[in-house]
């Protein structure tokens, strides 16, 4: 059946009248605006110091794994939790819907938090990460698809209600780092990963107590997977989780190849759920069109986040070797500096709301977003240069590379979420939110890839080479924007 005349479509359901009791979005945006706060807390809190808890030395309370393979271990742990979306998104669309996936999900997240609290060495550090990764893969599309059924398809608030969901993301991100690195820098490493437990707790309390007010489409099931087909799938699970562990026992997957093996995952898992969708017999004319759309914004996506990410590597490095954070006579901890982004994503986020709320149907169209972020992003790496070979860098320097970072995510990351809902088939509502994700797996694992070219000793052809492919990507884009609009089938 046509996604236009499905009566159990949330986005196109008729809304009457329409909610705007929250700054003309719907009330239950500021739930989910609140639960994504403390839930990001925690993790932004958690992954500031994670790089700096793996290649510190034992004597300042780190594990004194090298630089370069800590650093591949951040890229390749944040491309697999985006990875992972997946499983979460497949859960909510076949098995259990958004709601109760993403309630489960921060019980794990807050128990992975309190493993790396409480649990010393490399087991602390391996069973937390699995158990926030996996837990963090069903609430971040199931969060995003949450805030989709919000809205109509032609409601064009979505945008603006996009970004001010990523602002919420945002405040958790600003104040996660600040806490967890005041403590870690005090107290230690551990004290500052319980800290983001109890922020979790705070999220997980506050997703209970308004979760009965979503809509009813937050417990719809896309596409409910028949009960003679359970088993099938549950010994694919058990056997996928047993060759894991086989190659870890046999070092075919370690510390220094897993960014590799991440990236090739990714790569695989892109074209084998592309070829998944368009393939389904469900998927209407216009819903196929709209996915092949989403290819070449797909790629921009990537290459946009395997220059974001590098805040977690290459300028977490940057932020402790290269820069002078002394202020007032006082050093301020490196992991501070991740919290820069999100300072400024919480002062624009309203005012890039306002600006697509005010031009309506004559903003510009999602591509030429796109195409304008990478480059800014791209701009964003050739501000380095200046900076190469300078002793101690300013921390003016990054304050303001930094905002380029801001402007450029603005421009991609709300907006990007939100074209996945309204490029989704009806089918696959929550998966292609997860398809999203992918883009966001590649590049985060890229930019542990990329960390390993980088030498703060001669920063010049890394910073240009990057700025550099970032800008062409984005010229290119904006060249291609016409046919990629006409795939989109009405889509802005």
């Amino acid at each position: 059946m046509s996604s236009q005349n499905s009566p159990a479509d949330p986005a196109t359901a008729p809304q009457t009248p329409r909610d705007t009791s929250f700054f003309g979005q719907p009330k239950m945006l500021l739930n989910l605006f609140s639960v994504e706060l403390w839930e990001r807390f925690s993790f932004y809190g958690m992954q500031g110091i994670l790089a700096y808890y793996m290649y510190y030395s034992v004597t300042r309370g780190g594990l004194g794994i090298d630089e370069g393979t800590a650093l591949g271990i951040v890229g390749a742990y944040g491309g697999g939790v985006y990875l992972s979306t997946i499983l979460g998104a497949w859960v909510a669309d076949r098995l259990l819907g958004s709601e109760k996936v993403l309630f489960y999900s921060a019980i794990m997240i807050m128990a992975g938090h309190l493993s790396l609290a409480f649990l010393p060495g490399a087991a602390g550090l391996a069973t937390g990460l699995i158990l926030i990764g996996v837990g963090s893969d069903g609430l971040k599309a199931n969060a995003t698809s949450l805030v989709g059924t919000l809205y109509a398809k032609d409601d064009e608030r979505r945008d603006a209600g996009f970004s001010i969901f990523y602002m919420g993301i945002n405040i958790g991100g600003l104040i996660g780092p600040l806490v967890t690195g005041w403590l870690q820098v005090t107290w230690g490493f551990h004290v500052g990963f319980a800290a983001a437990a109890v922020g979790m707790a705070f999220g997980l309390l506050q997703y209970g107590l308004t979760r009965k007010n979503l809509p009813e489409a937050a417990h719809r099931i896309a596409n409910p997977l028949p009960k003679s087909e359970r088993a099938k799938f549950a010994a694919a699970a058990v056997a996928a989780v047993a060759l894991i562990a086989v190659a870890v026992a046999f070092k075919l997957i370690t510390a220094e190849n897993l960014k590799w093996i991440i990236v090739a995952v990714v790569v695989i898992a892109t074209v084998a759920y592309f070829a998944v969708i368009l393939a389904n017999k469900t998927v209407t004319g216009v819903e196929r069109s709209r996915v092949y759309s989403f290819m070449p914004l797909f790629l921009a996506s990537a290459v946009f986040w395997s220059l974001f990410q590098q805040q977690f590597t290459v300028i977490a490095l940057y932020s402790d070797k290269r820069l002078d954070r002394t202020i007032l006579g006082w050093e301020i901890p490196a992991s501070w500096v991740s919290s820069i982004n999100p300072v400024f994503i919480i002062v624009l986020a309203g005012v890039f709301a306002a600006i697509w709320t005010k031009w309506g149907a004559r903003q510009p169209g999602t591509p030429v977003k796109f195409s304008v972020a990478l480059v800014v992003m791209g701009l964003a790496y050739l501000s380095f240069i200046p900076f190469a070979g300078m002793a101690a860098v300013p921390m003016l320097a990054i304050v303001f590379i930094l905002l380029l970072f801001t402007i450029a995510e603005l421009l991609l990351s709300p907006v990007g979420l939100s074209l996945a809902t309204k490029l989704a088939p009806d089918a696959f509502q929550t998966q292609m939110v997860a398809l999203f994700f992918l883009s966001v797996a590649l590049g985060t694992a890229m930019s542990g890839v990329l960390a390993q070219w980088y030498n703060p000793e001669h920063e010049t052809p890394y910073f240009l080479v990057v700025g550099l492919v970032s800008i062409a990507f984005g010229v290119l884009l904006f060249l291609v924007k016409k046919p990629i609009k006409k795939l989109m089938a009405g889509v802005i």
